[in-house]
């Protein structure tokens, strides 16, 4: 296969026939928008959506030694995991720079499945693989055996309720059960990246279409809309949530994203990273790196990654993640800045938006919280 044609989901005829805007992500074409952005962000915070996240990348982990291996592959502890359980880590490289950001499920005792970004996908299944080696155990690129659709939204657990008779109610956030769902058999996970409740299903292929036709059935009455990638994006910038390439990088380590509490130097046996997430952790503690805030435009101009930050004339950070927040109804942004400027209601702070600096309130992460 050309490296220059993308990948296709198992959707990919479905999205078509909806009418949906596709766009190259990380090798694959996928649903950047069916409609209004606004309308598909607007129905995941009031109602539900429907994402196709099949270019997700899933490496399954197997063996006696899967814990042991993921423990010294990732910063997290992995092993101290109970069985349907999952938990969000990085991979680092040796010198503390994160490779990517993931989430790991305990399927069984010996059976793990570890999701990474599409556009690390290969990345971390190379560093995997290549960790793996001493270990009594196997490392599995699973991308090609499972589709992944997610439902999001207050409206999604009764829409998944009335098409399983899993117990979602037992099933608590960041975990994952096997289940039917519309007579499909499907990993169950409750995680999500929109800052709402909802779920992830992963499923083979060869069942993505039927049970996304169950879905939009099911969810037709309560206001269920299909949703692209541009409203993800929106929804997790809202969230606070990082996203890889922009909130996070080889040049950041966990410390300096200020996710040094995912890196779990009291588990046992040595992690590639330690050594210079230790030194990391204690330049952090000593001299306090940038500090990821968020910005809120006083202003219309929507801030775009690589805009300085600036504040008395100088350059104090760089914004990471801008746009127009559906749901504040002004433009939001992510950005570094320097410690000193990080507190809430730091005054005299802007963005330069070529060659204007715009004014900005910083403000606390997340923007939107969801009233539980």
């Amino acid at each position: 296969m050309s490296s220059t044609a993308p990948r296709h989901t198992a959707l990919d005829a479905l999205h078509r026939s909806l009418g949906a805007t596709m766009t190259d992500f990380a090798g694959w074409d996928m649903p950047l928008r069916y409609g209004s952005e606004r309308d598909e962000h607007l129905a995941v915070r009031t109602k539900a959506g429907l994402f196709d996240l099949s270019h997700m990348g899933e490496i399954t982990v197997t063996g006696p030694q899967a814990a042991q291996l993921l423990n010294f592959a990732l910063v997290g502890n992995i092993a101290s995991v109970g069985v349907g359980r999952a938990r969000y880590t990085m991979i680092c490289r040796a010198d503390g720079g994160i490779l990517d950001d993931l989430i790991v499920y305990r399927l069984a005792e010996t059976e793990y499945l570890v999701v990474a970004n599409a556009s690390n996908a290969q990345v971390v299944l190379d560093a995997l693989v290549e960790r793996s080696a001493g270990f009594d155990a196997e490392v599995r690129d699973d991308r090609d055996n499972y589709a992944l659709i997610a439902v999001q939204g207050p409206e999604s657990p009764g829409i998944l309720k009335s098409l399983t008779d899993a117990d979602l109610d037992g099933l608590k956030y960041y975990a994952g059960l096997p289940g039917t769902v519309a007579g499909v058999p499907a990993l169950i996970a409750r995680t999500g990246y929109t800052g709402e409740d909802g779920f992830e299903l992963f499923v083979a292929p060869g069942d993505a279409e039927k049970l996304w036709q169950a879905l939009t059935e099911a969810g037709a009455p309560v206001g269920l809309v299909p949703c692209g990638l541009s409203c993800r994006d929106t929804l997790r910038l809202e969230a606070g949530m990082p996203l890889y390439g922009h909130e996070l990088s080889t040049s950041l380590t966990p410390f300096d994203a200020g996710l040094g509490r995912v890196v779990k130097f009291e588990k046992e046996g040595d992690f590639v990273g330690r050594e210079a997430l230790q030194e990391a952790a204690a330049r952090a503690a000593e001299n306090p790196p940038r500090v990821l805030v968020g910005l809120v435009a006083e202003g219309r101009r929507v801030p775009r990654a690589g805009y300085a930050v600036v504040a008395g004339g100088e350059v104090i950070g760089e914004v990471t993640s801008g746009a127009p927040s559906p749901t504040l109804g002004k433009p939001i942004a992510m950005a570094y800045v320097d410690a000193a400027h990080s507190a809430p209601g730091t005054a005299g702070v802007g963005v330069d938006i070529r060659g204007s600096h715009e004014p900005y309130e910083v403000v606390a992460l997340p923007f939107y919280k969801r009233q539980k």
